[in-house]
């Protein structure tokens, strides 16, 4: 490719524009441009030519027809190298166009802020997809730029490189003009597929098109014979291991990721001072404190001092030096927080075993919004929305005689909060403050309560007075007579078996409050 002397410039997002306009014109490139973006070059003294003078047309039909010409496309598409497509130029008056500068327009954005079917339909972008797929395709000769946050680069490049774009960068630029496309028309093809008869958008689609971007290949999957790669998805916003910063430690692996993701989803279930402990995807540790973050780990710790080696930590405040202080003296894959102190960052690194600890910080502030929850299967894909269904524990049916007191309250609520993250069949034994026992993945769930209570047993916890949480429905008696054995004084449960009367009674015989949620939280 030779130095890039002529360039059309047609673009709804503007940010950055008008500089990257500048510096194009300083390096003596010519700017063709349309509309808009025109007006507001011109405004600014840029020098700029519109289409219409190049096309020898009008722009018409409201800015529906503009750059679909020969004069544009065959500027755009010609091979400088071939005799042939040099010779038609000539005779057609064409002039090459070397740059394609287009993002286009907002149809997402459109949609998003409730406008009519007509106006959606309006923003479907005719001409901008036309001139990027062209410039893309023709890489070899023509620049396409379609992202603003590109523009620095590609000017340093072109002022550094005497107008022209390496062959490397221009490959780079291929791959991301068809990938835009590609997305783009993903969100049209997602939206009217999504609507129904009277045109209103109905929940899931006949097709839906998700467009992931790979964030890093991996060493391997979940299994060293499996190899594997991490891909951020786009439209979803709040916090995610995908948008986290690591500072520390080793790549993070497949199930790294996992453990991680199920860390983030725990903690952030809570508003008090907590921390979180994941062992392969369940919690083994979950603790509050109205102290401090060390706290919160101490007794987080104290839950399962055996489990949490090699385990994934999840905090929602700034890690300060003494909660370091804590987390050096074992082993740990991976602490997430929103920030640490410098205090902190130095005792993390502070001997050379520390150092492979890998410590993510994001900003946890934002509610998740958006997106689906995915479930491979053969042949087929589940989608499901997140489940972020929550209840107030105080206005839960009480299904027994006796009501739950203040502090039982608090102790279900946090049950309920911790439950929902434990796989299926859950029970799980709770304080106010802390996760005393864990019955996880089992497939009886009488099985779940036995576990919970010799886990307790095991790191020396008393569960007398405790409360217990069960992800589904008590189909029987013997998993509330299990646990008024080991202690518990009070339950919390969906409710909804046709045993429902036998497992009400099993709790008043034992002097037991049961509240029923109505929801249910599997986790397979």
């Amino acid at each position: 490719m030779g130095r890039i002397e002529r360039a059309l410039i047609s673009v709804s997002d503007k940010n950055g524009i008008l500089e990257f306009s500048r510096g194009l014109a300083k390096l003596g490139v010519e700017i063709i441009s349309t509309g808009g973006t025109a007006s507001l070059l011109r405004d600014n003294k840029v020098a700029v030519k519109d289409v219409s003078e190049i096309t020898g047309f009008p722009e018409m039909m409201d800015g529906r027809v503009k750059s679909l010409h020969p004069k544009v496309h065959g500027g755009i598409l010609a091979l400088r190298d071939n005799p042939e497509h040099v010779a038609k130029m000539k005779d057609h008056g064409i002039a090459p166009i070397d740059l394609v500068v287009v993002n286009l327009y907002p149809f997402e954005a459109t949609v998003a802020r409730g406008a009519s079917f007509d106006e959606i339909v309006e923003n479907i972008d005719i001409g901008g997809p036309s001139m990027v797929r062209a410039a893309a395709k023709n890489h070899a000769h023509v620049g396409v730029v379609v992202d603003p946050n590109d523009y620095d680069s590609i000017l340093a490049e072109l002022q550094e490189g005497g107008g022209s774009l390496s062959p490397e960068t221009r490959f780079q630029l291929f791959r991301k003009a068809f990938q835009h496309t590609a997305y783009y028309d993903s969100v049209i093809s997602n939206y009217f597929a999504s609507l129904d008869e009277n045109k209103k958008p109905g929940l899931w689609g006949q097709t839906v098109n998700i467009q992931i971007s790979k964030i890093q290949d991996m060493r391997y999957g979940e299994n060293p014979h499996q190899s594997a790669a991490f891909y951020a998805t786009r439209g979803e916003t709040g916090p995610a291991i995908a948008r986290a910063k690591q500072f520390q430690g080793k790549e993070l692996s497949f199930n790294n990721i996992l453990d991680a993701d199920a860390a983030l989803a725990t903690v952030l279930e809570f508003s008090d001072i907590a921390a979180v402990a994941i062992k392969h995807n369940n919690p083994c540790g979950v603790a509050l404190s109205k102290k401090s973050l060390a706290d919160a780990f101490r007794k987080a710790k104290a839950c399962d001092p055996v489990s949490i080696f090699g385990g994934v930590i999840a905090f929602n405040r700034e890690v300060d030096e003494e909660t370091a202080t804590e987390l050096k003296e074992i082993f740990l894959e991976i602490v997430i927080a929103p920030s640490y102190t410098p205090e902190a960052k130095a005792v993390l690194s502070s001997a050379k075993r520390l150092l492979n600890i890998r410590l993510l910080e994001l900003d946890m502030s934002k509610p998740q919004n958006g997106g689906y929850d995915l479930r491979r299967v053969r042949g087929g894909i589940l989608l499901q929305d997140w489940d972020t269904g929550s209840v107030d524990v105080r206005t839960c049916r009480i299904a027994t005689q006796k009501k739950p007191t203040e502090e039982e309250y608090q102790a279900l609520d946090f049950a309920w909060r911790v439950c929902r993250h434990v796989k299926s069949n859950t029970i799980v034994f709770a304080s106010p403050d802390r996760l005393l026992g864990v019955g996880a993945g089992q497939m009886s769930r009488v099985d779940s309560a036995k576990i919970a209570v010799l886990r307790a047993a095991a790191h020396g916890l008393d569960l007398r007075g405790s409360v217990v949480a069960s992800d589904a429905f008590y189909p029987f008696r013997d998993g509330v007579d299990e646990a008024a054995k080991a202690g518990a004084k009070a339950v919390i449960q969906p409710g909804g078996s046709i045993k429902d009367e036998e497992v009400i009674a099993a709790a008043d015989e034992h002097g037991m409050a049961m509240v029923f949620t109505g929801m249910r939280h599997f986790r397979h």
